[in-house]
């Protein structure tokens, strides 16, 4: 899934993307979160402790979440909040099959020509065999496909400049 310029309306699909858990995933993003706790990289442990393997952390899930988002929404986009709220666990050899839907947009007054941004609102869910690891609420501000430098109202969504419906 690669951004482009957006034009966001609330109703709208995200497109879906899956991510593979896998235990380099589960470990590596414990890591780089500094969590050390060791149900997230030993699986003896994690057993002792009543659960089937390890497990992906709540900060890797934040991640996944917010690059889901962005990634949509294209490198002018600024990730502003993520409400997130945990389900099941993720374990190794399940697939986080993430979803989402535009549910709020509100457009700003541009401050210097084209510079048109909205403020959106999306409804996520990441979905593993187990049922939903993760439901929550992304909020990013971007700018919106009328407020990015050579955009034409009406251009298509990620459409080069050769490629638009205007282009001779």
């Amino acid at each position: 899934m690669e951004g482009g310029e957006v034009n966001p309306h609330a109703g709208e699909p995200l497109p879906p993307l899956e991510i593979p858990v896998t235990r380099t995933l589960i470990v590596s993003g414990a890591l780089a979160s500094r969590d050390f706790q060791d149900v997230h990289h030993d699986a003896e442990a994690a057993r002792e402790k009543g659960s089937p393997d390890i497990f992906m952390n709540i900060l890797t899930t934040n991640g996944l979440v917010g690059r889901y988002v962005t990634g949509w929404a294209g490198p002018h986009a600024a990730l502003r909040k993520v409400a997130v709220r945990l389900g099941v666990p993720a374990y190794p050899g399940d697939t986080l099959a993430l979803s989402g839907r535009v549910t709020a947009v509100t457009y700003e007054a541009p401050e210097a020509p084209g510079g048109e941004s909205a403020t959106v609102e999306v409804a996520v869910r990441g979905a593993g065999r187990l049922g939903d690891h993760v439901t929550g609420t992304v909020t990013v501000t971007l700018r919106t496909a009328a407020g990015q430098e050579g955009a034409s109202p009406g251009e298509e969504r990620g459409a080069a400049p050769a490629d638009r419906k205007d282009a001779s």
